[in-house]
């Protein structure tokens, strides 16, 4: 028989809805559609930072400082590289009248900006505004109701709005904000008063290459150049770390749950053709009885696998393609990402061959078994299943290695890729011992009198029952429920701890350390109630640590290590006389009031311990250009969840007082007591101060983790979706390959009820089995989501969980009822008839 021939044969028996073979198609529509989806997005976004990487950082090269600008010397190393723009950072309030905001003040030179426009509503490209006048953004514009041609003060300066920000070209790179942003000149944070010895700002200088160069040689270069000066270098491929590495995080959960997909829409895929092909026994066997041999009927069947894998594959493409614009509607604003329509051929061609391969290799072992046995027992296959093809093994295992192969080649984390397929692979493994220990625990168990009881208790074992591939798609439909309830109620719990309700009212930076006492009457004087705290605070990185004797310099590290966080860039600094509330001494002691020994160090144990330290070794930090060690004298265990000053380092007096610094401020004011007042006194009676006001901070962090928890939950949803249509199939399949039971039950005199209660009886024992195995596995998968990708604090609310669960137990047996009532309704005689 030629290809032509058996194509026209498998087109008339393939039903124009593909009626047989719709489990396949929706386990390849989700699997398909979830790649597509995922490579189209991550692949739009990584383009968009590659391609727009110097306009998001503002040059090729940038680097960043702490409460100094750069030495003669620094600013000459970088002149030599090509343009320069130099600029300020800093949180400042603005006023108008009566009203006044905290906004983000952003000093810029002439020469900004060096990559992109600066563009205004008016439609004007303009750049660093004039030595009066100010452009706002729309939210500053708004928070302060003032409009082009008003006057604000900032500082001591009065500046005249010259227009509204439309296109702030190097927004994404300036990261996490405390309030709208105003562009003001280079020098108006000296002039307006903003900018004193131990003022919190922050210095960004940025170069444009006159020629090409290596971003990342460039940076390694001036760290040896000026191995003590607290660098902060960024380069224009990775021009927004934050961004870049939530982009890696969720690329990397968007690909498990890719691969997630497709590990379920194979065992789906294997179940679904294993009962077309047995609703087509009568088919087969007649072809071979009128000639056909087991070539023909491999050629005819894999024809119709194939055709309706490429109509669910592309259909799966289509929807993923059409999704990914509500995607990034949702991320808009987190993520740099357009939201129209995104077609990434490789990412097509990708899913595309994953759908292939997975439909073909799970597809092969069902058609394997019908290709080779006898016209006779294909028609008895009812009474006498199809034994396996042991050649069915190695083409699987073949097949799967080139899964793995491909997935492996085209992961950006080959090893979670593999670390994940390993682990589902483990997963399966697990389910079909479980399936195993489950047919031989039923056929070792006494005979129940009850003759319901043991039906039910032999359809658990008996000779070609369904129990394995019901264990399977119960196992991974029941470990989704667990592993969607367990992430979302984890980011959940999250949200509620990292961003609490109740939090301190304001923060206030830069208050002189001669102004205390006024910045503290004028709080009393606004509320008597309200309570306050002050520290110091300076900014420094860390430019060594570890035994004395043996440090390491910070900026040899090819790598920071996982949860050293805190040896990244420059960090908060604070000194103190006792121990800071909220924490807890946890090792070492605690230096008293007048300390005057040798300079002392408190470092939280976490840090401590990613970092290798421990009591009695030493940190060195950079402060304002100047070096200051320090012994590690006890850890600390942090309160994190409190909304207050929490330091990873808190110095001895002795190590830091000498440094220019100020102080900062938590103000909590009693309930009910509105805030402008306060407000209004603090900017009028100390300019130079910047007051936060927490709420807008809380808001913007819980938009954000919202943001997150809905991209996750949408993801996540994929694998729920697919192992439902797993499940749904290997129920409906095992209905299928219950007919003959059924009907002979009836024959012998078994009503409706006792068929029922048989159905249930066996559904309650496997789900009952397999909630308790899919608990364990849902939530060990959903933690690794949580603390390993994301980072994030492992807080599920296990009631939501186990009621998830309960509610995926119930569908299971609601679906197994609902498959048992067509069994009532077949005809014995029909049904004897087809055997």
């Amino acid at each position: 028989m030629t290809w032509a021939i058996a194509w026209r044969i498998a087109r008339r028996d393939l039903n124009a809805r593909f009626r047989g073979l719709r489990l396949l198609l929706v386990c390849l529509f989700l699997g398909t559609g979830a790649l597509a989806a995922i490579g189209s997005l991550t692949a739009a976004i990584e383009r968009e930072i590659e391609t727009n990487g110097r306009t998001y950082l503002g040059g090729d090269l940038q680097i960043e400082l702490w409460q100094r600008d750069l030495t003669d010397e620094e600013r000459a190393a970088l002149g030599q590289l090509g343009d320069v723009s130099a600029g300020t950072r800093m949180q400042a309030m603005a006023r108008f009248g009566e009203q006044a905001a905290p906004i983000e003040l952003k000093a810029v030179d002439k020469a900004y900006p060096l990559y992109g426009d600066l563009t205004l509503e008016d439609g004007r490209t303009v750049g660093a505004p004039g030595s009066d006048e100010a452009w706002l953004s729309q939210g500053a514009a708004d928070r302060l109701g003032v409009a082009p041609g008003d006057t604000i003060d900032i500082g001591t300066e009065k500046l005249s709005i010259g227009g509204i920000i439309a296109d702030e070209p190097d927004r994404l790179g300036e990261g996490f904000q405390l309030g709208p942003t105003i562009i003001v000149a280079e020098d108006l944070p000296i002039r307006a008063g903003l900018i004193a010895p131990g003022s919190m700002y922050q210095s960004k200088t940025r170069v444009r290459f006159t020629q090409s160069r290596d971003t990342e040689a460039v940076g390694e270069e001036l760290k040896q150049q000026f191995p003590d000066a607290g660098f902060d270098i960024d380069t224009a491929d990775r021009a927004a770390p934050g961004t870049d590495r939530f982009v890696d995080r969720m690329s990397e959960f968007l690909t498990l749950v890719g691969l997630a997909a497709l590990v379920i829409a194979g065992i789906g895929i294997g179940g679904g053709v294993t009962s077309y092909l047995d609703a087509r026994r009568q088919g087969i066997a007649t072809l071979k009885i009128l000639g056909a041999t087991s070539n023909d009927i491999a050629r005819i069947y894999a024809l119709q696998i194939v055709a309706a894998t490429l109509a669910g594959s592309l259909a799966g493409i289509a929807a993923g393609i059409a999704i990914v614009p509500l995607l990034a509607t949702a991320l808009q604003g987190l993520l740099p990402v357009s939201s129209g329509v995104i077609i990434d051929p490789g990412a097509i061609v990708l899913a595309l061959a994953y759908g292939m391969l997975v439909a073909l290799v799970f597809a092969a072992p069902p058609l394997l078994r019908a290709r080779n046995f006898p016209a006779m027992a294909l028609m008895r296959a009812r009474v006498a299943p199809l034994a396996r093809d042991p050649r069915a093994l190695a083409l699987v295992g073949g097949g799967l290695a080139a899964i793995v192969t491909l997935a492996l080649l085209t992961s950006d984390n080959p090893m979670l890729s593999g670390s994940f397929l390993a682990g589902a692979a483990a997963i399966l493994g697990l389910l079909a011992l479980l399936g195993l220990g489950i047919r031989r625990l039923a056929a070792a168990l006494p005979r129940p009198r009850n003759p319901v009881a043991r039906n039910a208790l032999a359809n658990l074992h008996r000779p070609g029952s369904s129990t394995g591939a019901l264990v399977t798609a119960l196992g991974f439909g029941l470990s989704a429920f667990v592993l969607l309830a367990a992430v979302q109620s984890a980011i959940d719990g999250n949200i509620a701890k990292r961003v609490p309700d109740r939090a301190p009212d304001y923060f206030v930076l830069d208050i002189p350390r001669d102004q205390v006492d006024e910045f503290e009457t004028l709080v009393r004087n606004a509320d008597p109630g309200a309570s306050w705290r002050t520290v110091p605070a300076l900014r420094g990185s860390v430019l060594a640590f570890g035994s004395e004797g043996a440090m390491t310099r910070t900026a040899d590290l090819d790598e920071i290590p996982d949860g050293a966080w805190a040896l990244r860039g420059e960090r908060g600094l604070t000194y103190a006389d006792r121990l800071p509330e909220g924490n807890e001494l946890t090792e070492g002691t605690w230096w008293g009031p007048m300390y005057a020994g040798e300079p002392l160090v408190s470092v939280d144990e976490d840090f401590a311990d990613a970092a290798g330290l421990k009591v009695g070794d030493m940190l060195t930090f950079g402060v304002l250009g100047v070096e200051r060690t320090a012994r590690i004298a006890n850890l600390r265990r942090i309160d994190w969840e409190s909304m207050g000053f929490n330091y990873v380092f808190v110095l001895s007096p002795n190590a830091l007082q000498d440094a220019p610094h100020n102080l900062a401020a938590t103000v909590e004011l009693s309930q009910g007591t509105p805030t402008g007042p306060l407000l209004q006194s603090l900017v009028a009676a100390l300019p130079s101060t910047s007051v936060i006001e927490v709420g807008g901070v809380l808001e913007q962090a819980r938009t954000i983790l919202e943001q997150v928890g809905f991209a996750t939950l949408a993801a996540a949803s994929v694998a729920v979706l697919a192992g439902l249509a797993v499940l749904l199939g290997a129920i409906a399949a095992a209905r299928a390959a219950r007919t003959y039971d059924t009907v002979i039950l009836r024959v012998l005199g078994a009503d409706r009820r006792q068929i029922i209660a048989m159905q249930l009886i066996e559904y309650v024992a496997l789900a009952a089995t397999l909630a308790v195995v899919a608990l364990g596995i849902g939530s060990l998968a959903a933690w690794l989501v949580i603390t390993q990708l994301f980072e994030f604090d492992w807080l599920p609310d296990w009631g939501q969980v186990l009621a998830v669960l309960g509610l995926g137990v119930f569908v299971v047996l609601a679906f197994a009822l609902g498959a048992s009532l067509p069994l009532l309704r077949a005809k014995p005689a029909q049904a004897l008839r087809d055997l």
